[in-house]
């Protein structure tokens, strides 16, 4: 029998997930919904959620047999809170390029996920803040230091406040636009345009979603701009600077994805296959060990560029790429002087 989530439920359980089905979202059943989002989930752990009485949809809750329909709310509430909002201070080193009252930047190496989440409780660049710092302001996701966040694969610069006044007056910037980002990434295929604008709807992907998707219309996703201009090109792979002017999920590895030419080695979106390239054995060997140097996507944010909420200068930062781009663009160098002959 459904049952409304009263006031009093409201004050034992507690939010784990929440989830809102797209305007496109065909019926699905909430237990398919919810293992499609929720990274290593089973069926038989999801629908002994919903045996417990623990999945609502829009606040009423549901048999894992009901039916999920476009912008229902869904959410999976449990007795005790969400062991990511507890936050548990680790001695993790910061790679601070500059701090200072209000707020401090930092280079966040590939690997390190940016706040706790499902699967990823402890080892964050949120466990090192907090160990690093005290009374650190609260997000709108109450999520300690946080403006913004980029990718746990993703290496490069965030701006974590240190002031409520930081905090909104970063977060305002980002919102409205003002604020500036650069990433350098390395795609698959020669970007023949030598700059460019996508512009797209981004949301959800409808089969996989664990990506997300660039579409024509608002009902599907947020709109989002990236700029991108070629670097240098390097026969089966362009090297290309990414200006984000929207700040979506993914956005630059969909975009880029979107016009056909994948991040390297960007595993969820199909770039740790050969997308571009010969048949040859030897060709092969050589992706797999650029594969090896580079293990993640090819993305690093390079540049952040904010006005400070006190002093109203515009600070601009800037960080080397780190050795494993490095790396791989060497060896891509080597490979591309040898081989004068490319496919399109």
């Amino acid at each position: 029998m459904k049952q409304d989530l009263n006031l009093e439920l409201e004050d034992e359980l507690f939010e784990h997930y929440r989830f809102e089905a797209g305007k496109g979202q065909s019926p699905l059943r909430v237990d398919k919904f919810l293992m499609n989002l929720i990274e290593n989930a089973t069926r038989n752990r999801i629908q002994k959620a919903a045996e417990n009485g623990n999945i609502y949809i829009n606040d009423v809750a549901v048999k894992s047999n009901a039916k999920v329909k476009a912008n229902d709310i869904v959410k999976v509430l449990m007795e005790q809170p969400p062991f990511e909002n507890i936050i548990i201070p680790e001695d993790i080193p910061l790679d601070i390029v500059y701090e200072d009252d209000q707020l401090l930047v930092v280079n966040k190496p590939a690997g390190l996920v940016v706040h706790p989440g499902h699967g990823n409780y402890t080892g964050t660049l949120v466990n090192a803040l907090a160990f690093h710092f005290d009374n650190l302001p609260l997000n709108s996701s109450e999520r300690p230091g946080l403006v913004h966040r980029i990718d746990k694969d993703t290496s490069g610069l965030l701006v974590c406040a240190k002031t409520e006044f930081a905090m909104t007056y970063l977060a305002k910037q980002f919102e409205e636009k003002t604020s500036e980002r650069e990433y350098i990434a390395i795609v698959w295929g020669n970007v023949e345009e030598d700059e460019g604008t996508v512009e797209s709807y981004i949301g959800r992907h409808q089969k996989d979603r664990m990506q997300m998707a660039a579409y024509d219309s608002e009902e599907y996703g947020k709109w989002a701009v990236t700029h991108y201009k070629v670097l240098e090109r390097l026969g089966y792979v362009t090297i290309v600077s990414c200006k984000l002017e929207t700040g979506r999920t993914h956005q630059i590895r969909v975009h880029m994805k979107s016009i056909g030419h994948t991040l390297f080695n960007d595993e969820r979106y199909g770039g740790d296959l050969i997308l571009k390239g010969t048949t040859f054995t030897k060709y092969k060997q050589f992706i797999d060990n650029c594969f090896k140097t580079l293990p993640r996507q090819a993305l690093h944010a390079k540049t952040l560029g904010f006005e400070h909420p006190i002093t109203k200068e515009f600070l601009r930062f800037n960080t080397e790429l780190p050795e494993d781009m490095v790396s791989l663009i060497e060896k891509w160098r080597v490979y591309a002087k040898s081989h004068t002959e490319y496919e399109d």
